[in-house]
């Protein structure tokens, strides 16, 4: 496996060796032998699995508020989608700054995302499938949503029609909302 750290700190590009033969490929998903020894060392805790129907489908700006932060390992098992990472944690040096990479069912990367950041994918075919693990569980009461199109991140999501939920739709902009992040408290 190969890891890449993004341009912002922690976050990090997986690349799972593959091997292919004429039957197909076979490859782990998966290890956390191998994760500890590029220092990532969280137990996760909740397998999650979203299908986007419709190409321009965003997902988010999400994450759960401290206590409750999660940390992610992401990966597009089908179609392609555009994964971004924001930085939220408020004494960052790269607070309101995001990364974005490529995901898709044959480049096989995964993104992880540790806790302090807000989280969102956009489907760049119909038909997307991504699974990803959280090292927390889902508690309603801290989940939390940033509005997608904010000008104060200004992500450069690249599309013009989208698709998004109410929740997504009516999330508030990061000046309103009330993540609570830190460099101390996302450990």
């Amino acid at each position: 496996m190969r890891i890449t750290e993004l341009a912002i700190a922690s976050v990090k590009v997986l690349e799972p060796d593959v091997f292919e033969d004429y039957r197909g490929y076979y490859m782990e998903s998966y290890s956390s032998r191998t994760l500890e020894e590029y220092g990532i060392d969280n137990v996760f805790v909740q397998d999650n699995h979203l299908l986007s129907l419709k190409r321009g489908t965003i997902r988010g700006i999400h994450f759960q508020n401290a206590p409750k932060a999660q940390t992610k390992l992401l990966r597009c098992t089908r179609g392609i989608i555009l994964d971004i990472a924001v930085d939220l944690r408020k004494d960052s040096p790269t607070y309101k700054k995001y990364v974005t990479v490529v995901l898709t069912g044959q480049n096989k990367k995964q993104i992880f995302i540790p806790k302090g950041f807000g989280h969102a994918c956009l489907s760049l075919t119909d038909d997307t499938e991504v699974q990803y693990k959280v090292d927390e569980f889902y508690y309603p009461e801290y989940d939390r949503a940033i509005a997608w199109d904010d000008p104060e991140l200004a992500i450069q999501w690249g599309i013009n029609e989208i698709v998004v939920s109410p929740k997504d739709k009516n999330a508030p902009k990061l000046a309103d909302s009330d993540a609570n992040f830190s460099m101390e408290n996302c450990r």
